[in-house]
């Protein structure tokens, strides 16, 4: 998938327009635009936009900040958009500024399959044909966003985030999130895992009897890891090689990286692991850290 980006830094936005796939998160950003202080209108068709924009220049109108939603849902959008937003962005007075929202397919499936909501260009057919047919319909809008935010792994709140940040005039590309999962191999692998390191040649506390029910973030089980050297070089490398990494990924404009750390069960090494490693990495620029224990 192509990389998030952001062209430029402006001053506060006064008129943001909304756009993306559906299922990518759009509702919660025009909430979120909408608790930030902006007038904001949902699924407006593409031909009001400029009567919109036009109030929105006005004083008299007391709108100093408009966010706008469009999409597919709307029927002249796919035909009319780009010719409205490039005869928009001759004003620059308005200097709009267009924010496109993505996601992976297989976190769009989920989405479709949590809401049971039809896909908007597949009521007939699978939601997997309506994201392939969206999705391709739609490249040449998202090649004139000024900013792309993938939405797969981020929450509510970091979504809220991103668009505070725009609002105060700070549209420069946010910090890459990098999730640090443990999971035990015999759950399976995490699917949206980017990144997947191998624990189990570690010393397993699991057959240790009074350590078997704890976690790895637990100190009974924290020190005994802690006690083979292994752990600490399994570290002290996987640091090394994550604190060169990481920062290639942020250059290549990734908005958000999985690093998946699996032993057998995912409640022991694992875990111990993840939670270290976060500490590790604190002082890595440009990202933001999370952990998540998928079966521990």
């Amino acid at each position: 998938m192509p990389a998030p980006r952001a062209r430029s830094a402006r001053q506060s936005q006064r008129f943001i327009i909304v756009t993306g796939l559906s299922g990518s998160g759009k509702s919660h950003a025009i909430r979120a635009l909408e608790d930030l202080g902006y007038f904001c209108i949902d699924n407006l068709p593409t031909q009001l936009i400029p009567t919109v924009a036009d109030l929105a220049l006005r004083e008299e109108a007391g709108i100093p900040r408009v966010a706008i939603v469009v999409d597919v849902r709307e029927g002249g959008f796919l035909t009319d958009f780009a010719r409205v937003y490039r005869k928009l962005r001759q004003n620059q007075t308005l200097q709009p500024s267009l924010i496109f929202l993505e996601a992976s397919d297989s976190a769009l499936m989920r989405r479709f399959s949590e809401t049971r909501r039809p896909h908007p260009l597949a009521k007939d057919r699978s939601v997997g044909e309506g994201i392939k047919e969206e999705r391709s319909k739609l490249n040449a809008i998202r090649t004139m966003a000024d900013l792309i935010v993938d939405t797969s792994n981020l929450t509510v709140h970091e979504l809220r985030d991103a668009f505070m940040r725009l609002s105060h005039g700070q549209s420069e590309r946010a910090a890459m999130v990098v999730t640090v999962m443990s999971f035990g191999f015999k759950h399976g692998v995490p699917l949206d895992a980017d990144l997947v390191f191998d624990v189990r040649c570690l010393p397993n506390p699991h057959f240790v009897q009074a350590l078997r029910p704890l976690t790895g973030r637990d100190k009974p089980v924290v020190a005994y890891m802690r006690r083979h050297a292994a752990t600490g070089a399994f570290l002290k490398q996987l640091t090394a090689f994550l604190t060169f990494a990481l920062p290639q990924y942020v250059k290549e404009g990734k908005s958000y990286l999985t690093v998946a750390i699996g032993c057998t069960g995912g409640q022991h090494r694992s875990v111990m692991m993840a939670e270290a490693l976060v500490r590790a990495l604190k002082t890595v620029p440009s990202i933001r850290l999370r952990v998540n224990h998928r079966d521990g």
